[in-house]
């Protein structure tokens, strides 16, 4: 019988930061990074986590994540629920009584996640190269709790996103963000078009990158 001993994942990192993106953008958080991820987005910041890491048991995870005295933990890639066993260190860390969120592609089912995580689940927009992964069945699992992220490269993008929004009423699931790729798409640029079209999402942008720069895993 597998156990929180016994069972294992292959982590890239494990961190203590500030959260740069969604809802809880500047909250002192705990990342899990997972190692691997089935797609290959042409904007991906974190490609150095696509191999690499090492094997750790999830109850050696919770005694590093419980070294940080905070109560937000954030599993990401990645594409962390490549591995199986993410969904037993998601319950695991809920147990713990942490605040758990997790950075998904959407590519993958969710319907198994625990639901006391909050889904942040990336749609991949034309500019990606990753649009045909997107799994719409995954707009089901989705409650006011989780969250949509659009990132976007370019105005052809963000009105590929608008029609999604309208088309499937994404506004009705839960919050929707748009968030610039850093360096390639001017967030002023964004945020007047958002105004112009009023439309019913949150901009986000990078507050590690602002903060830190391009470093990885921070």
């Amino acid at each position: 019988m597998q156990t929180l001993e016994t069972t294992t994942l292959r982590i890239s990192e494990i961190f203590f930061s500030l959260q740069g993106e969604t809802s809880r953008v500047g909250l002192p958080t705990v990342f899990v990074r997972l190692t691997g991820c089935p797609l290959r987005c042409g904007y991906c910041d974190t490609a150095y986590a696509f191999t690499g890491g090492g094997n750790i048991s999830i109850s050696e995870i919770l005694n590093q994540v419980a070294h940080y005295k905070t109560h937000y933990v954030t599993v990401t890639g990645g594409e962390p629920l490549a591995q199986k066993a993410c969904l037993v260190l998601l319950t695991a860390l809920c147990d713990a009584q942490y605040s758990v969120s997790l950075e998904t592609s959407g590519a993958l089912e969710l319907s198994n996640v625990d639901t006391r995580v909050c889904k942040v689940m990336d749609i991949k927009t034309p500019g990606s190269g990753e649009m045909t992964k997107n799994n719409w069945f995954n707009l089901a699992h989705l409650t006011q709790q989780d969250e949509i992220k659009f990132v976007l490269c370019d105005e052809a993008d963000y009105q590929w996103a608008c029609e999604i929004i309208y088309n499937r009423q994404l506004q009705k699931i839960c919050p929707i963000l748009f968030s610039p790729v850093h360096a390639e798409l001017d967030p002023a640029t964004l945020a007047a078009w958002i105004l112009r079209d009023q439309l019913p999402v949150r901009m986000q942008i990078q507050l590690h990158k602002l903060l830190w720069g391009e470093g990885p895993g921070r």
